[in-house]
């Protein structure tokens, strides 16, 4: 099975061993991810403070070209490109004026516009259905036994609504994949909550506060690590741990997955993580 696939500018930069870790998964589910050609950044997080039509035009230009590719599904892993991309698609749908002013715009640059037609994806969302969680299962050669996690979703998964594929307030894929990889899931409630990452830069200061707290939560919980889905959190709770005193990985959903399923390449995905996360994957023999 073939799918469109949009990594954005952080799985081609700072999330490179998401990138890596999604298409190994995917390959070894037998998802073929075919990357679009020429696609520019989606505007994701400056682009849609700053610009209102440009939030609006730049995603829509990738999904112009998904449909001139002929593709039927658009597959983003990071969640802030999921959430604009997604966010564009639903404002076609919609009809909305935004919508038609963007898409004419750029039906006079680029010769065609964006007529609704293709399905904009997560990766939680694909792997989830019933023909591929089964061969997940299969796939499970080395069980993550004695790992303690909290998935963390962030803001950009769940909201707005429009953009969500699972529960709002307490969305579950994440939980239910890394259970199925052995992990021992923790409760806690902060799944949800965002992390900060688009005040990283002018106010530091809160960003350290909000890591802090999430991380003090996860270690309350009893967890060793955080699981994320997205490249914004996972740098945000990598780098703004200085207060605490224990720093926890945080790993992303598919470097797990392909850990459990014993992929050859995994080591090297810990190679960019800024907390090393290769004692705690060693101590329980998962490296």
């Amino acid at each position: 099975m073939k799918l469109g696939y949009y990594p954005g500018c952080s799985l081609h930069s700072t999330a490179a061993e998401y990138n890596m870790a999604t298409e190994a998964v995917f390959s070894a589910l037998g998802l073929e991810l075919a990357e679009l050609q020429e696609w520019n950044c989606c505007g994701a997080t400056a682009g849609h403070s700053t610009d209102r039509f440009l939030a609006l035009a730049l995603p829509l230009r990738n999904l112009v070209i998904a449909e001139a590719e002929q593709q039927k599904e658009l597959v983003l892993p990071c969640a802030a490109c999921y959430n604009l991309v997604k966010a564009a698609d639903h404002y076609v749908r919609e009809g909305t004026p935004e919508a038609k002013e963007a898409n004419e715009e750029l039906k006079s640059i680029m010769g065609s516009s964006y007529s609704g037609s293709v399905h904009v994806t997560h990766p939680l969302e694909i792997i989830m259905r019933k023909e591929f969680i089964g061969k997940v299962r299969e796939k499970v050669k080395k069980p993550l036994n004695g790992l303690k996690l909290v998935p963390y979703y962030g803001c950009l998964l769940t909201r707005p609504t429009y953009v969500a594929f699972d529960d709002v307030e307490q969305p579950q894929a994440m939980d239910q994949l890394m259970k199925l990889a052995g992990a021992d899931v923790k409760r806690w409630s902060y799944k949800t909550d965002c992390c900060g990452g688009s005040l990283t830069v002018p106010r530091t200061d809160i960003v350290y506060e909000i890591t802090k707290n999430l991380v003090t939560a996860a270690q309350r919980a009893g967890a060793d690590a955080i699981v994320t889905a997205c490249p914004l959190c996972q740098m945000t709770l990598e780098t703004r741990q200085k207060e605490i005193q224990k720093p926890i990985p945080i790993f992303f959903f598919t470097e797990l997955l392909g850990i459990s399923f014993g992929h050859p390449d995994a080591r090297k995905w810990m190679k960019k993580h800024i907390i090393n996360p290769v004692p705690l994957l060693t101590s329980l023999q998962l490296l």
